[in-house]
């Protein structure tokens, strides 16, 4: 049974987050270890669908996935060799890391966003051609900028942990 079979959602890039959220929660209640009569079968089964879940979640590990389920998923882990990308994206990892406020921060998130957005563009083209070699070029691509966007998330945290901070506050 493939991860999408097991939320009851289609084999596709673009699936219903909330949906597989629901249909993730009904799952965690119905194999809950605390719950069952063969706990072992049932923690196998809860950590399958965490798994399951995990994936799904975001887009890049969604559509290596995809190109898993065509058999399409080897080399994802080699380097990207786009010299054009790779400028782009030092140039944004610099841009974070000289971003000392909200703002700024949201704004490299609402551009990383555009890229994720015009990345999952190519891949649907690329993914539907069959064109499999452009789709995990592309998966590489989108791996770098969801871990861009976890690592905005944690500055922004940083930041709004930093400003809730008060020397004066009692411990």
């Amino acid at each position: 049974m493939s991860h999408f079979e097991l939320f009851d959602l289609p084999e596709a890039l673009d699936i219903d987050l909330a949906t597989l959220k629901s249909n993730f929660l009904n799952l965690q209640q119905q194999y809950h270890p605390d719950k069952a009569e063969d706990k072992d079968q049932a923690l196998i089964k809860s950590s399958e669908i965490n798994q399951a879940y995990k994936v799904l979640s975001n887009v890049d590990s969604r559509a290596a996935y995809l190109l898993s389920l065509q058999k399409q998923d080897h080399h994802l882990d080699q380097s990207i060799n786009d010299f054009e990308f790779l400028q782009s994206a030092l140039e944004i990892r610099e841009q974070l890391d000289e971003s000392h406020n909200i703002e700024q921060l949201h704004s490299l998130k609402n551009e990383v966003q555009q890229w994720i957005d015009g990345l999952v563009r190519e891949f649907k083209i690329d993914y539907a051609d069959e064109d499999w070699a452009d789709a995990r070029d592309t998966v590489r691509k989108l791996r770098f900028f969801q871990k861009v966007m976890n690592d905005i998330d944690k500055a922004e945290d940083r930041l709004l942990d930093d400003e809730d901070f008060d020397l004066d506050d009692d411990f």
